[in-house]
């Protein structure tokens, strides 16, 4: 009796040769196996997916802070005492991981789709822990040092929460090909059970979640509100360095309805512009004043002050990288600028009828001018001519005494109060940062009549957020960008949101059931084909043909152990060399 061995045909799958040895380092083809996946690479599947869910998040939070890079560039100035892009470095290895991690996720789903054990090397074991590691230091020092820039993230999902929405669930349809083909080839009933319950309670899940999707944005346009002013803090200064006259005179020209300073007071009793506690970062003292680059700014006299370049540094340090955009003739203003005094400011917002809101810092106790800061502001305030009605005045100390001796004043607080407790003040006006103020809060403040100036707003999204919140102004650094935002960046009424969201949904279900009724059908397919029926094409048979992409073993045949003859006359026979 002849007994034969069956015709097997070996194809180069150069697809799942590198998944699989990019992944694990499996390119040959008996490393690779179908057998179940051990707890171990279990383990590491978990936290791979864990990585690339919290690198999700952080890469998210970086990106929507871009609204704040110059706050957090501070805020390393300040411990440091050195100024540079802190943001640059983080963004880089961000971007880095994130890039990485995902890749490796996408390896993982085609090994389960192609149903190929997942063994992770060694190798992508260290730069998961070492991303995992980087990141949750990361966030516990943001955490610790700008722990308030998280409340970035709700806030942003206001104005993109509806297109992640959509986002989401067509990823997580796109996943039930692989669940399904998975539930499908199972010959487990309990992990099929499991498998598809999980699926359904992920993806019903995204099917509801419209339902606490709170936007602003969903409104009817009739009642969207005036386009809020936009108040020029600190002048405009990605165009010009800020608090210095020059950089006020540019965002006029950004057609802003306002100016915001700080203002400190000299030791001889003159207020000017100054944001720092020293003038290092932002003037030339250790060059001019050497042994004193390291006093507060506010030990210095005025005509001390006014031998200082203000300008420099912006031309040299480039804090906002837009110096490039910038004109010989603003390069030749901007290294001439000086130290501005708060009466200049006045009188040039006086010119331009313009609101001038300041922050003014106190002296230290051994300043002469400790006790009488209050009233030197506010004579230069009168002196300066300008409308008391321009002029927001925010400090809280004295301000019965400064309502009585300068009643025109617009009385502004920086703290968020009781309604009660502001009109019992006489303040009219709330200065706070965006994060300070829900939607909800921003109309109870607009129906007591008190108007709210949220800071600082850089962003396009952010402004149309709090456009249709009602905001009346914000202050922004970026005035010459949001100068180009005439209408919210998307509008939507609820009834047209309520459409989408019902189809979008209809839509991934109908696909999900048509993937799953596919993937039942193929596989079907799969377990009646018989695998001794192995038909060969002619081009398969070519042994001459150049592009031969398939290998084929010899039909064998088992005479040698009947006796009939030996191997190697057997592969003679069929023209092979043994």
């Amino acid at each position: 009796m002849v007994k034969h061995q069956p015709l097997q045909v070996y194809e180069r799958q150069l697809c799942l040769s590198c998944i699989t040895g990019i992944y694990g380092c499996r390119w040959k083809r008996y490393q690779r196996s179908h057998d179940d996946t051990t707890k171990w690479e279990l383990l590491w599947s978990i936290i791979l997916l864990f990585t690339f869910c919290l690198l999700l998040v952080w890469f998210y939070f970086w990106w929507e802070a871009h609204n704040d890079y110059n706050e957090f560039n501070w805020f390393l100035y300040n411990r440091s005492g050195e100024w540079s892009d802190g943001t640059v470095p983080i963004l880089a290895t961000t971007a880095a991981g994130f890039t990485y991690i995902a890749f490796l996720m996408v390896l993982a789903l085609c090994h389960v789709a192609l149903g190929q054990q997942l063994n992770l090397h060694w190798l992508h074991k260290i730069g998961v822990t070492a991303a995992l590691l980087t990141t949750v230091i990361g966030v516990i020092s943001v955490n610790q040092t700008w722990g308030q820039e998280w409340d970035v993230i709700p806030i942003s999902l206001q104005a993109t929460g509806p297109f992640l929405h959509i986002g989401a669930l067509a990823a997580v349809t796109a996943l039930s090909w692989i669940v399904a083909g998975q539930v499908a080839r199972s010959e487990k009933t309990m992990f099929q059970v499991v498998v598809v319950l999980l699926y359904l309670s992920v993806l019903l899940g995204l099917y509801v979640v419209p339902l606490y999707i709170s936007s602003p944005c969903i409104m009817d346009p009739s009642t969207l509100k005036q386009r809020p002013d936009v108040i020029g803090h600190q002048g405009a200064p990605m165009l010009a360095p800020e608090n210095t006259l020059w950089s006020f005179q540019r965002a006029l020209q950004m057609n802003v309805t306002g100016l915001e300073a700080d203002v400190a007071i000299s030791v001889d009793g003159v207020p000017f512009l100054m944001h720092d506690r020293t003038l290092r970062r932002t003037t030339d003292v250790g060059k001019v004043f050497p042994d004193r680059h390291m006093e507060d700014a506010s030990s210095f006299n005025w005509t001390d002050l006014r031998q200082l370049n203000a300008g420099q540094w912006f031309l040299k340090d480039d804090p906002f990288w837009t110096v490039h955009t910038l004109s010989s003739r603003e390069k030749r203003l901007i290294a001439n600028q000086s130290v501005c005094s708060l009466e200049q400011l006045l009188r040039l917002a006086s010119y331009h009828n313009s609101t001038v809101v300041f922050r003014l810092r106190r002296p230290p106790p051994e300043h002469p001018c400790y006790d009488s800061w209050i009233n030197d502001t506010l004579q230069a305030v009168q002196e300066s001519g300008v409308p008391q009605s321009l002029v927001m005045w925010t400090p809280d100390e004295h301000r019965a005494q400064v309502r009585q001796l300068a009643p025109g004043l617009i009385q502004t607080s920086v703290e968020k109060r009781r309604l009660q407790r502001l009109h019992l003040d006489g303040i009219s006006r709330l200065l706070l940062r965006y994060n300070q103020a829900s939607t909800q809060e921003i109309g109870n403040f607009s129906q007591s009549n008190i108007s709210i100036t949220l800071y600082t707003i850089n962003e396009p999204w952010l402004y149309s957020v709090l456009w249709c919140s009602g905001v009346s102004s914000v202050s922004s650094e970026a005035s010459h960008i949001l100068k180009k935002v005439p209408y919210p960046i998307w509008l939507m009424r609820p009834d047209e949101y309520c459409l989408m969201w019902v189809s979008v949904d209809l839509i991934s279900f109908a696909v999900v059931i048509g993937i799953f009724i596919f993937q039942k059908y193929r596989t079907s397919g799969m377990r009646s084909y018989n695998p001794e029926q192995i038909m060969l094409s002619a081009a398969a048979v070519r042994r001459s043909s150049r592009d031969l992409n398939v290998m084929k073993e010899k039909l064998i045949f088992s005479e040698v152990g009947n006796g009939v003859g030996s191997a190697e006359e057997l592969y003679e026979d069929n023209g092979y060399d043994y």
